[in-house]
């Protein structure tokens, strides 16, 4: 360069050469300098790169002298990229040299080593299927204790994740070329999903469950201008220099957009739980509305891994009527329901199930338990949901129905967790109307209350008394059935009597037709006392069931042209053979 030098016209000035734009800037310049005129230099795994790429710059090869500096930094680089920490260094200050480096192939040199030492441990490494987490229950069976990651409790159990820190430092664009790699590769889902969440949670603040809402809206900028530092780029940023000056609202909003569109499509690779702190980031930062659609849609996907605590996402909609999202949660369940409600996907509902050949909803060749059980977890999760949301007094009736409606009856082995809610929101909406109240508990099947429940309903004021009468009448139900098995008990501890099957395939005790209501019981037990041998035709029994319709056809017509009620009981208990047991018991009493 000086002997291409020009000197000026007038033939004056110094020979002066401006080395601005060499890679590395001084340090490297200085390190070159020293090798040229043989002074010692300590080559590294921070400094080899730049030194590599100013070589290159300064046009230091073999041409000039055998061994020169190019041939020296790659020799040393083939080490470097032998040893894992020494490629993460190497890569990173690839930052500094951009242009160069990648001319030279050095960064997707660095991310092809560190992908085969990544996969290789991965492949090596044994799988683990489900992570054990500690959750609290409530009454209702909701739960809604902290829950821990499960695909990086189950890279942490496989020993997968000893190099997630490592590239938790690297920017953007070179996490995501890494990531990349590793996919091409064929590493693992569950270890790059690992990867990527413990990379989100060092980079944004809202993701941590116990970083308070308003905290966590500070830290985005509570006047929408976003944190310090609002000159950085988010394609240059790191988890390092975040922890220095906070980056800006949009650079924090790209990076989301990016990592959302980073992680694996397979279900249950990435946590519901991490999946529910991202769709809250996702709202703070007010981020497209397709990022906030695909966050919305895995979680459905997987709704029944939720957490009740994780699912109460605040509103911060323009126009805020709630407390809570609940358009958010009504969308989450309707993509959970469109996913597990159709063919080949091990849910169906109890038409399609009785067109099929099933019953309840289970499909031919499923057993209840692994079919039934996530729906029937999402059932548990909503009535929860709904209990929460149910004190707020802006929470509209229509809004509260459709929410509740989506799950269907089948789901609910109890209906304690709906009558709860609903409870509630009697509770917190005295102005509704009576047709409202009814409309609302239409959501309640009192048949499958507990006994506490029912217990609760009964003494319930705020039910309309239309609900209550059902309850007492399904309760009185159960209680006669309770009886009637009492009494077969005891008929086959004293006279050794079997049961019998009824049609239908129930088992009905002997002599307890009158008190289960059921007059085909009665023929039944006629046909076996007075055929020989035990057996009867096909025409007796028929003119038998005639006769028996025929008496109850009578019995009906006659309480209908009683005009008292009083009368139509003692009739009725006449005709039915019981009077003359009422009348003794009364005899016997009045002795007394």
């Amino acid at each position: 360069m000086i002997s291409e030098y020009q000197a000026p016209a007038d033939g004056g000035g110094m020979c002066t050469l401006q080395l601005d734009d060499i890679p590395g800037g001084a340090k490297a310049f200085e390190l070159a300098a020293k090798f040229c005129y043989d002074v010692k230099i300590e080559l590294n795994a921070l400094n080899v790169v730049c030194l590599r790429c100013a070589a290159e710059y300064l046009r230091m090869t073999d041409d000039y002298a055998e061994g020169n500096l190019i041939t020296q930094a790659e020799c040393f680089l083939v080490d470097v990229l032998a040893n894992w920490k020494d490629s993460i260094k190497a890569l990173e200050t690839c930052e500094g040299v951009l242009p160069t480096a990648e001319d030279l192939h050095l960064v997707s040199r660095c991310i092809t080593a560190l992908a085969s030492k990544a996969c290789g441990s991965d492949a090596a490494a044994p799988v683990v299927r489900n992570a054990s987490v500690d959750k609290d229950a409530l009454w209702n069976g909701i739960r809604s204790g902290d829950t821990t990651s499960s695909a990086a409790a189950a890279a942490a159990a496989a020993g997968m994740d000893w190099w997630y820190e490592d590239v938790s430092f690297l920017s953007l664009p070179m996490f995501k070329r890494l990531i990349q790699a590793m996919e091409a590769k064929g590493m693992r889902d569950e270890s790059i999903a690992g990867a990527i969440m413990f990379y989100a949670g060092r980079f944004l603040p809202g993701l941590k469950r116990n970083t308070s809402f308003s905290n966590a809206l500070a830290s985005y900028g509570a006047d929408g201008s976003g944190g310090a530092g609002g000159g950085m780029s988010s394609r240059n940023i790191t988890p390092r220099a975040a922890s220095v000056s906070a980056p800006s609202e949009g650079d924090q909003r790209y990076f989301l957009e990016e990592i959302v569109a980073l992680l694996p499509t397979k279900k249950g690779v990435a946590s519901t739980k991490f999946l529910l702190g991202m769709l809250r980031t996702a709202m703070l930062l007010h981020a497209s509305p397709l990022c906030r659609e695909n966050l919305e849609r895995r979680i459905g996907a997987q709704l029944e891994d939720a957490s009740l605590d994780d699912l109460l996402v605040p509103n911060l909609g323009y126009h805020v009527e709630t407390l809570y999202d609940i358009d958010c949660v009504q969308r989450i369940l309707d993509y959970f329901m469109s996913s597990t409600d159709g063919i080949g996907t091990g849910y169906t509902s109890p038409a399609l199930a009785e067109e099929g050949g099933g019953s309840l909803g289970i499909p031919q060749g499923a057993t209840p338990s692994s079919s039934l059980s996530p729906i029937t977890m999402v059932a548990k999760l909503m009535d929860g949901f709904l209990a929460e949301v149910a004190p707020d007094t802006n929470l509209k009736l229509p809004k509260f129905q459709a929410l509740a409606a989506v799950v269907p009856d089948y789901a609910r082995p109890v209906d304690d967790g709906i009558y709860r809610a609903i409870d509630i929101y009697l509770k917190s909406h005295p102005w509704l109307s009576e047709s409202e109240r009814e409309q609302l508990c239409r959501l309640l099947n009192c048949q499958k209350l507990s006994l506490e429940a029912c217990t609760h309903a009964a003494q319930n004021e705020r039910l309309p008394l239309r609900v209550v009468v059902q309850v007492l009448f399904f309760e009185q139900l159960r209680l006669r059935t309770s009886i009637a098995g009492w009494f077969f008990v005891s008929d086959n501890a004293a006279g050794g009597d079997g049961a019998r099957p009824h049609a239908g395939g129930a088992i009905v005790p002997k002599g307890t037709a009158a008190i289960a209501g059921c007059p085909q019981a009665d023929a039944d037990s006629d046909v076996e006392g007075d055929a020989p041998d035990g057996k009867e035709t096909i025409t007796d029994v028929k003119a038998r069931v005639s006769d028996l319709e025929k008496e109850c056809k009578s019995m009906k017509q006659e309480i209908r042209r009683l005009g008292k009620p009083r009368r139509s009981w003692s009739l009725l208990t006449r005709k039915c053979g019981f009077g003359a047991k009422v009348q003794q018991a009364q005899t016997a009493m009045s002795g007394k």
